[in-house]
């Protein structure tokens, strides 16, 4: 039986990768900052990236569903062994590099230092490390893009945007998310490789909004205004200590953001769902 430690098990893409590697008879041994329930198979431990006790000596893969710099600082100075490591960062580590927002910037820096640290180190030790970058990510009700809009439109029965709100996306699905780290796991083909990972289909902003508020029980309105009188709302609710769209936020709503997976299809059959939301997706838990 195969084990593998699992950092960020209780997250969002975590939980799912966790329910895989039990299917297939995996042994895991998880990490969470908060008390988790029981689960055949799974040991869990207390802690995170900067403390964590009664780590075993050697695992055969260890997988990363949490802050990628973080994950990166721990593994060049653990001396735990594992042939494998799979971690997932984010393709902000490109989107974001030129953005205004400084905050951004740091998160696209700190997601390329994460990177750079995490294939050091498996070059040192001789392990075989694979970075996976999803795109825009949904299904489990947790993420911070899809999820919220679902919010904001329960709670006011509409949604806003731009008009011109037409900037493309890819969408991934959870569930892709984690049998990509898995199918990644065991493919040679991706040792010292970045891949990005977008869902199956490519559709305009407003358009996979509109399919989110479609679903939303009852269903919520689109209401699309005038970018100038967008952009006013999104700086009076800021002003107003609301959490709002940034400026550099609002400005990507009409920039494609298109990620090519023919690499990670080659490498180890990724194969990304078409994006049909249900409302259970957005329900967060």
């Amino acid at each position: 039986m195969r084990r593998a430690l699992v950092f960020g098990g209780s997250g969002q893409i975590g939980a799912s990768l966790l329910a895989r590697l039990q299917a297939a008879q995996w042994s895991v041994i998880g990490v969470s900052r908060n008390s988790q329930p029981a689960s055949a198979g799974v040991q869990w431990l207390r802690g995170d990236l900067s403390s964590v006790d009664d780590l075993p000596a050697c695992v055969d893969a260890i997988f990363s569903c949490g802050p990628l710099d973080h994950f990166g600082r721990w593994y060049a100075e653990s001396t735990l062994d594992a042939a494998r490591v799979v971690a997932f960062g984010s393709t902000s580590v490109d989107v974001k590099a030129s953005s205004v927002d400084p905050a951004e910037r740091d998160l696209a820096l700190r997601l390329a230092e994460g990177e750079r640290a995490v294939f050091a180190a498996a070059a040192i030790r001789g392990a075989g490390a694979t970075l996976l970058r999803p795109t825009l990510v949904y299904g489990a009700g947790r993420d911070q893009t899809l999820t919220r809009i679902a919010n904001i439109a329960r709670r006011w029965g509409r949604m806003l945007l731009p008009r011109d709100a037409c900037g493309l996306r890819q969408p991934v699905h959870v569930d892709d998310l984690s049998a990509a780290a898995l199918a990644a796991c065991d493919a040679v083909a991706t040792h010292g490789q970045a891949y990005a990972l977008a869902g199956g289909e490519t559709l305009q902003y407003r358009e996979m909004v509109a399919r989110v508020l479609a679903v939303l029980q009852p269903p919520a309105a689109l209401i699309e205004i005038p970018a100038p009188l967008f952009h006013a709302a999104a700086w009076s609710a800021r002003m107003l200590g609301r959490t709002g769209m940034g400026d550099a936020v609002v400005a990507r709503l009409r920039s494609d953001l298109v990620f090519d997976v023919a690499p990670a299809s080659r490498a180890f059959g990724y194969a990304p769902r078409a994006f049909r939301p249900t409302a259970d997706m957005f329900k967060s838990p």
